[in-house]
């Protein structure tokens, strides 16, 4: 017990996050289940207020945001591989590591209390009036964003040092292997995005408590003032989330394809870094709605179109990569393949919402849904499972029979489609989110989402099972890995090279 609670291994940090991801992720499936059941018929079929249904809303956004996807893949994937790839023994600042974590599970406990005592109902948005007239249950909200985000950027922090400071000295920072330069762009933008956000919350608390009158009308504030705060953030975090998903498919591809390295491999690194700078400058598409005058507007809309030209080289570059290979015989690449259209879906939706007139017409409405569900739920997840095929057998010599893996990858790719293209239909005549009823013209694309939904809970619960019994099945099924890459070099999986308390361990790793 004291190994698990007191590690300062960047390994048993890396598994104590991927477990607490995990734990989360099931909470947050479930909520959106039962979303999707309450949705099954036009009045209503299982929550009785609208109150519990946009709680229910709140903690679905927040678990899978802050407590399953930014966990289980910055900081269970980064843990796990930037020392490895990097070739030094641990993280930079071992004790900031497991403060880290710790930090995690004391805000999500917050957050369970705020989604259920008194609950929350502004959305993960957690926009004003809304917030400011809620119970107790927003304080604890905010106070959780505060606790995860203290994590987040004391992770970035311990990252950033690690990247920066304790490369291997023939190593130049061109010669990084594509997921270190993801997570370092990602480490930037959690820096300096995190404490926006902190400081809105707090305004926002401050006007609760203590009389001020940031977002508050009545007294000089203004609403629009917390959008601009929120989304100079929640735009960043959209990247947070995707760009170390863009390093485990730049890996997945080059690796299974036994490639040294991915085709264009500069304009790539570019590529990353052109799109952490972008994201920080287009915030105010997410506002069209709110007032902004034309120039502002045509701005926001030219920016946010850019962002297409270095997400394109990414998708072409591993279309480039990925000839000669043979996709169909390794699971890691079916999930590439889902991933490439998962998110090119998303982005193609994405590019028509970037225009104004469009999005006018199309704001908070369930078109908006899909196309962050296609980028983030479905390209994000995609992204991690793939991860979860090309290095838990690294990490927990994990092995799974290829015809199990290969259902489960079907089954999930038609389920999650189902879930939500359906929805660009009801978004374009006119349904709005966030909404426990509508009207009964739309309730067959309803049922086809919550049918789709079902279907992607089964497939889920499946794929929990392949984890849990990945080391008992007999056939297995290893990428065909590249020598060239680092962290496979010492062999499958990987002991752990310090100890908890200081001590030497019986083993060691021999760095090649």
């Amino acid at each position: 017990m004291y190994r698990w609670l007191c590690s300062v291994n960047h390994k048993d940090i890396g598994t104590l996050y991927f477990t607490f991801a995990f734990m989360a992720g099931v909470l947050g499936v479930n909520l959106s289940l039962l979303m999707r059941l309450h949705l099954s018929k036009c009045s209503g079929a299982l929550i009785t207020t609208g109150t519990g249904y946009n709680a229910i809303i709140t903690a679905h956004a927040l678990v899978m945001i802050f407590f399953f996807l930014m966990p289980f893949m910055i900081g269970g994937f980064g843990n796990w591989l930037i020392p490895l790839m990097v070739a030094c023994p641990d993280m930079a600042f071992p004790r900031f590591n497991n403060l880290s974590f710790w930090l995690l599970p004391g805000a999500f406990f917050l957050l369970l209390i705020g989604v259920t005592v008194n609950p929350a109902e502004a959305g993960w948005t957690i926009y004003p009036p809304l917030s400011t007239v809620g119970g107790s249950g927003v304080d604890f909200v905010i106070l959780a964003l505060h606790v995860s985000g203290a994590s987040s950027v004391l992770g970035a922090m311990n990252f950033l040092t690690t990247i920066i400071c304790f490369k291997h000295s023939g190593m130049s920072f061109a010669k990084y292997p594509m997921f270190i330069w993801a997570m370092g762009v990602t480490s930037v933008l959690l820096t300096f995005s995190i404490p926006v956000l902190a400081a809105a919350v707090t305004m926002l608390l401050t006007d609760r408590h203590f009389n001020t009158s940031f977002f508050d009308p009545a007294g000089g504030g203004s609403p629009v003032l917390f959008q601009h705060l929120f989304w100079f953030f929640g735009h960043p975090e959209v990247y947070i989330l995707i760009l170390p998903g863009f390093g485990v498919i730049s890996h997945a591809v080059m690796t299974v394809g036994k490639k040294s390295q991915v085709f264009g491999v500069h304009a790539m690194q570019g590529a990353v870094g052109a799109i952490g700078l972008l994201g920080f400058i287009v915030w105010g598409h997410h506002m069209y709605t709110v007032g902004m005058n034309c120039c502002t507007r045509t701005y926001f809309s030219t920016m946010t179109m850019m962002i297409a030209l270095p997400t394109g080289i990414k998708v072409f570059s591993w279309l480039s990569t990925m000839h000669g290979t043979r996709p169909l015989k390794q699971p890691a690449l079916w999930w590439v393949m889902g991933f490439i259209f998962m998110f090119t879906v998303g982005g193609v939706t994405g590019i028509a919402l970037a225009s104004a007139s469009l999005d006018v017409v199309m704001h908070d409405t369930y078109f908006v849904v899909a196309h962050f569900h296609y980028v983030l739920s479905l390209g994000a997840v995609f992204s991690l499972i793939c991860g979860i095929y090309l290095w838990f057998p690294l990490f927990y010599k994990f092995r799974t029979s290829y015809r199990f893996a290969k259902t489960h990858f079907f089954v999930m790719f038609f389920a999650v489609n189902l879930i939500f293209f359906p929805q660009h239909f009801l978004g374009m005549a006119g349904l709005p989110r966030r909404v426990n009823c509508y009207p009964f013209r739309y309730q067959k694309l309803m049922h086809l989402s919550s049918a789709g939904a079902v279907m992607a809970f089964f497939s889920a619960s499946f794929f929990v099972a392949l984890i849990l019994e990945g080391k008992r099945n007999v056939r297995p099924c290893l990428p065909v890995v590249s020598t060239k890459s680092r962290e496979w070099r010492s062999g499958a999986p990987y002991v752990r090279h310090t100890h908890p308390l200081g001590m030497k361990s019986h083993s060691k790793v021999t760095w090649k």
